[in-house]
């Protein structure tokens, strides 16, 4: 935490506990949203609730939507139901879309009643579009104006407008709302006030579908260098923009997505400050990784079987030994070529979206890793055992045949890990699964068990 955040807090300790409301709201009246957002994720609900009781209703309401999730999950609990449509009234409608968005149905439908229809009406409409949609994170608000009115009019559309928004363009359209393109604020300016709009129009602007996902819609923000883009429904109607602080968020949460899924978690246990709730979560992944090592446990047992039938069983006690170290490369080898291939289809790089191309390069690098890892893991398996001493005798023909073996089973491993990794994003991206998925150690567990199988197998071919 920042020394100020940290003397932030300090100081609401001391004048909670002391009692001082009319101090602590003087001191809080001078602090960013943000930074008392960040401060109450650290209280307990006696101390945020002396907070609220004194924070000015406005400021009150950007803390609520400024948490994070776990915390506004333990404050709706803390507050009551008056209190907090008067918070959520007092948001902009994305905003309070987005924290009603993670109430149940039922509690919603209450909060939207309680509020002014026009309100509710607008919040209604934003809540029917998918969360990482374009509609799902737009703004409503926005200057329109058509095509045959003049500057005069149109700077007095932005005259008229009661939220305290920026707006970077006026937005023209046809009679019938549908979008013709934009005029800058800078053209307004510098026009005069009888000059039609029509005259000033950009028709090349760019815009976005509002089924469009939040991923598209960063990658055009980034590509074209945005502030704002509007946002048109299918029958090309204009119904909101999107601007780039929320793009930065939007950024920010896909970033967390991918991390988790590489992870092995989900987003979603920190929705709740439970630690059942995130231990459930994680073990909803972790179940199947222990179903996949079962597997690669029964493969060993089957071996040894084999090996045994075959008095072999020196050799594969000295083989085994080795196992992990294929399991181990192979298993990063393939990360590294996913965490490539899912990091150019989330940014929308076309190199990363021709899979033709993307293979050509991957696999002559995989080549040259696999070949590379093979001789320097054949050269370990050859002089490891003969440096640390086993009590376990096998003949120098046999050792050789391990040591072949190995080799091959390293390189053959980090092959199929790769192809693994090149693979599996475009298919899961064709299925509608995040790619990042394929990087997680769901992926990592089978290539546990292939390595292994095909180590052992050519070990007992060989031998």
């Amino acid at each position: 935490m920042a020394n100020e955040q940290k003397q932030l807090l300090e100081q609401i300790d001391e004048l909670v506990w002391q009692e001082k409301q009319d101090q602590l709201q003087a001191l809080l009246s001078d602090q960013r949203s943000s930074d008392v957002a960040e401060v109450i994720e650290l209280l307990d609900n006696e101390e945020r609730r002396a907070v609220f009781d004194v924070l000015e209703k406005h400021m009150a309401a950007e803390v609520l939507e400024k948490v994070d999730e776990a915390t506004r999950a333990v404050l709706f609990d803390l507050f009551g139901e008056a209190e907090l449509t008067r918070l959520i009234s007092e948001l902009d409608a994305e905003d309070a879309a987005d924290v009603l968005g993670e109430m149940d149905v039922e509690d919603v439908e209450d909060f939207l009643e309680q509020m002014p229809a026009d309100e509710a009406e607008q919040i209604k409409d934003l809540m029917s579009y998918s969360e990482d949609s374009a509609g799902g994170i737009m703004d409503p608000d926005l200057v329109s104006v058509q095509e045959n009115a003049t500057v005069m009019e149109a700077v007095n559309e932005i005259r008229d407008q009661e939220v305290d928004e920026d707006f970077f363009s006026v937005y023209v359209v046809n009679r019938l709302g549908q979008f013709l393109g934009d005029v800058r604020i800078r053209s307004l300016i510098t026009s005069h006030a009888d000059t039609l709009i029509k005259q000033l129009i950009n028709t090349d602007s760019i815009y976005v579908n509002v089924n469009a996902d939040q991923e598209e819609v960063r990658n055009i923000f980034r590509k074209n260098d945005l502030i704002v883009v509007p946002v048109l429904d299918d029958d090309n109607k204009l119904v909101g923009r999107i601007t780039a602080d929320r793009i930065i968020e939007v950024a920010e949460e896909e970033a967390a997505e991918d991390i988790y899924a590489m992870a092995g978690t989900d987003a979603a246990e920190l929705e709740n400050v439970s630690v059942v709730h995130a231990a459930r979560v994680r073990m909803t992944w972790l179940l199947p990784c222990l179903v996949g090592t079962a597997i690669t446990a029964i493969l060993y047992i089957v071996f040894k079987s084999v090996f045994i039938e075959s008095d072999f069983l020196s050799v594969y006690l000295v083989a085994i030994a080795f196992g992990p170290m294929i399991a181990a490369i192979s298993g990063n080898a393939g990360l590294q070529t996913s965490a490539i291939v899912v990091s150019g289809l989330a940014t929308g790089d076309l190199a990363a979206l021709d899979i033709k191309q993307v293979f050509t390069r991957e696999i002559r690098v995989a080549l040259l890793v696999a070949l590379s890892c093979g001789l320097i893991g054949g050269i370990i398996c050859t002089l490891l055992p003969n440096l640390i001493g086993t009590p376990i005798h096998i003949e120098f023909s046999q050792h050789l045949r391990i040591v072949m073996a190995f080799t091959a089973a390293m390189f053959s491993a980090i092959m199929v890990s790769t192809s693994l990794g090149l693979s599996l994003p475009f298919f899961f991206r064709s299925v509608g699964i995040d790619p990042a998925i394929s990087a997680g150690p769901l992926v990592t567990t089978a290539n546990d068990s292939i390595s292994v199988a095909i180590y052992l197998s050519l070990t007992f071919l060989l031998i």
